[in-house]
């Protein structure tokens, strides 16, 4: 079995969900409608992080959000390469 690379899994997680909180983030921003439950539940986890508009705001989660991702994906692939063995006999 292989065993993941940290740093890509890190990167990875990181712009997977700093650009999905961007995203929304910036939508919602021109349709005040959109992804309300998204940004409930990521204000939840965000303090702070409210549903307005401002530019500023959605670009401090979108680099919150990267950190996160990034410390996800991280402790994922170290999980992962510790329950794999270091060599495969096939």
């Amino acid at each position: 079995m292989s065993r993941l690379s940290l740093k890509a899994l890190a990167i990875s997680g990181g712009v997977l969900w700093g650009t999905g909180i961007l995203c929304v983030g910036l939508i919602h921003s021109a349709d005040p409608s959109y992804g309300v439950k998204f940004l409930e539940m990521t204000s939840s986890i965000y303090p702070g992080f409210h549903m307005t508009g401002i530019i500023g705001r959605v670009a401090l989660r979108t680099i919150e959000g990267f950190i996160d991702g990034a410390i996800i994906g991280l402790v994922l692939a170290w999980l992962y390469n510790c329950f794999t063995p270091l060599h495969s006999e096939a």
